[in-house]
């Protein structure tokens, strides 16, 4: 691939920016030239910065709902957007331009279509968002993570690859991934709320911490969101003054590594955003799923019911989470090893390891 120019574009939660940052990662390492189109102001230029790729800032946030005079200005800033996105294209000329969906791969997705060059879309949910159903029939190619969405998309060019994720799922063992942590190899709880953290898990998981170390046998890594960690603290701190010296607890606002962190763990408790589902199932770990409410076209329920109907997870509405329904289902796992080992090797029989070096394939024949 040798002398090939890539755009890379998606943003604005981890779910959009680590499927894009494996395939820029895959096609890096096969010798082309890679540029990342998203935001500055968001999540992705902070990843992406670190990994020192070339960034390219664009502009642009989520559609409003409702407001004609927000839509008005939300409308100028994706034209603004699309003609900065259009004058990257005309100055580094990409082979092909990949984009993971959602609002920030709009503008760089529509300038493809209008200069034509060749574009890619990869959707990680069970039913696609807005941009992928309208953006998808013009694509070279289209790529899903969920069979389900086939329904949604009309291309003929369409494929089933999971989502990309990182190869340290395949290869990471458990045991080194707790050494890594600094933790005991033993029963491991992990809390989280996605990339953004969510209040309502860290609120109720965070009065339950206390009674979960002293009761079972077991230590807990809590990503709590870079908002919330402060509000998680405090509450902490009221409940249980010594947590700071027990060693079965590892708090963090963020973990960059979330390889490590999963494959540590043993349960999960998390939102249902498509890609904490493929890192779910790519670990091999059980999982409580409590979707965000207010999701797109109420994605994240749809992606946890899959996971319901496979076998590889409990549910849990998030207008229902508080400290006695949540610790009723830790406990059914903690109490049911049967059950928790099911949920595991089912997880598991889900897992695609390939995404990338398919998709990766996939865009390299795109003409």
């Amino acid at each position: 691939m040798p002398n090939k120019t890539y755009f890379i574009t998606g943003g604005g939660t981890g779910g959009h920016i680590y499927p894009a940052i494996a395939v820029a990662d895959e096609l890096i390492k096969e010798g082309a030239k890679v540029y990342y189109v998203g935001n500055p102001k968001n999540l992705e230029f902070d990843i992406v910065t670190q990994k020192e790729y070339e960034f390219l800032p664009i502009n642009v946030h989520g559609m409003p709902r409702g407001a004609k005079i927000a839509l008005l200005k939300w409308g100028v800033q994706l034209l603004f957007a699309t003609i900065k996105a259009s004058y990257y294209i005309l100055k580094y000329k990409p082979n092909a331009i990949f984009g993971t969906g959602g609002y920030v791969s709009a503008p760089a997705i529509i300038a493809a279509k209008v200069l034509k060059t060749p574009y890619m879309m990869h959707d990680c949910d069970a039913q696609p968002g807005l941009v992928t159903r309208k953006l998808a029939p013009y694509a070279h190619a289209v790529s899903v993570a969920f069979e389900s969405a086939n329904k949604f998309i009309k291309n003929k060019n369409f494929y089933v690859n999971g989502n990309p994720i990182r190869p340290q799922f395949k290869t990471l063992s458990k045991e080194d991934a707790r050494k890594n942590l600094n933790l005991e190899d033993k029963l491991t709880l992990c809390i989280m709320g996605g990339s953004q953290g969510a209040r309502t898990i860290n609120d109720a998981a965070v009065s339950l911490i206390k009674q979960l170390c002293n009761q079972y046998d077991i230590q807990i890594i809590f990503q709590t969101g870079k908002k919330n960690f402060e509000r998680v603290i405090e509450q902490l701190i009221r409940i249980y003054p010594e947590y700071e010296q027990d060693k079965r607890l590892l708090i963090r606002p963020y973990f960059e590594d979330m390889v490590t962190v999963l494959k540590a763990s043993d349960i999960a408790i998390s939102r249902a955003g498509s890609l904490s589902l493929s890192e779910i199932e790519a670990a091999g770990i059980a999982s409580i799923l409590i979707p965000y409410p207010h999701a797109a076209a109420d994605h994240q329920r749809k992606n946890a019911q899959y996971m319901v109907e496979k076998g590889a997870s409990l549910y849990l509405e998030d207008n229902e989470t508080n400290e006695a329904h949540l610790k009723n289902l830790i406990e059914e796992l903690l109490t049911n090893s049967e059950k928790l080992n099911t949920l595991k090797a089912n997880a598991l029989a889900l897992a695609k390891y390939d995404g990338v070096q398919k998709i990766v394939e996939q865009l390299k024949n795109i003409k």
